[in-house]
């Protein structure tokens, strides 16, 4: 519970120390460095990873599509209770609206993060079990790749006009699903243990319609070589990070 609370908590605030400090001035830009690291966790790292416990790779597909189809309706769903809610109010938001239909998956890369947490606490677990020195190395491990993820989560939440004090709350909210995770996977590991690959890809799930969905195409409404360059550069440096910080957890 140590490991869990201090891996989610530590990664959180580390991630919100980065993101408040160095990245607040220029969220809008840097959500092509969300971009980047969305996709290269869930495509490089987190897939990759179900696809080798031996799961069927059929159900993992089915798993796949199941989470991307939950997401559409979910962001369906919040895009119709937006504009019932607005209806009729009075008010033009050609423009005020601008940040809301930009950042409207806010909310729902924190379902994909806490899916996310609750599969490392299980992992946590399942390495304490082993070895408590095992346990304490895949603790900071897993607070090493969760930082740049949780970067991502913040630039995200900061552009879709969450306030720095409601976004560290929430992700703190979701780190303790790590806790919960890793409880149950103490209790009824094989079990738990089974269910990682599909917790790994519904997560994943999550991360890649965010990106493609509607990360992507804010970018592609300022279509400028300038505005392209950086994108590109920050997209590939996303990447990077997650290629470095978890290249030796394989």
């Amino acid at each position: 519970m140590l490991a869990t609370t201090l891996a989610g908590a530590a990664s959180i605030t580390a991630a919100a120390l980065f993101s408040f400090t160095l990245l607040s001035r220029v969220v809008e830009r840097m959500v092509s460095l969300s971009v980047g690291i969305m996709l290269s966790t869930s495509l490089l790292h987190a897939l990759p990873e179900a696809f080798e416990s031996g799961a069927d790779p059929r159900t993992l597909f089915a798993t796949l599509l199941a989470g991307l189809l939950t997401f559409f309706m979910l962001e369906k769903l919040a895009i119709l209770r937006h504009s019932h809610h607005h209806e009729g109010d009075g008010h033009h938001h050609a423009h005020g609206h601008d940040a809301h239909e930009a950042g409207r998956a806010g909310w729902m890369i924190l379902v994909g993060d806490g899916m996310h947490n609750f599969t490392d606490g299980i992992l946590i677990a399942a390495a304490f079990l082993a070895d408590p020195h095992l346990g304490i190395v895949a603790a900071v491990a897993i607070i090493a790749h969760e930082i740049p993820q949780e970067i991502g989560d913040f630039i995200v939440l900061l552009n879709a006009g969450f306030s720095r004090t409601r976004a560290y709350i929430y992700n703190l909210l979701c780190s303790l699903l790590a806790v919960a995770g890793g409880l149950l996977g103490y209790f009824t590991l094989d079990r738990a243990s089974n269910l990682i690959p599909y917790v790994l890809v519904f997560a994943s799930s999550g991360f890649i319609y965010i990106a493609v969905s509607d990360l992507m195409p804010q970018m592609q409404r300022r279509a400028t070589m300038k505005e392209t360059v950086p994108q590109v550069l920050l997209i590939a440096l996303g990447v990077a990070i997650v290629l470095f910080l978890t290249a030796g957890r394989h």
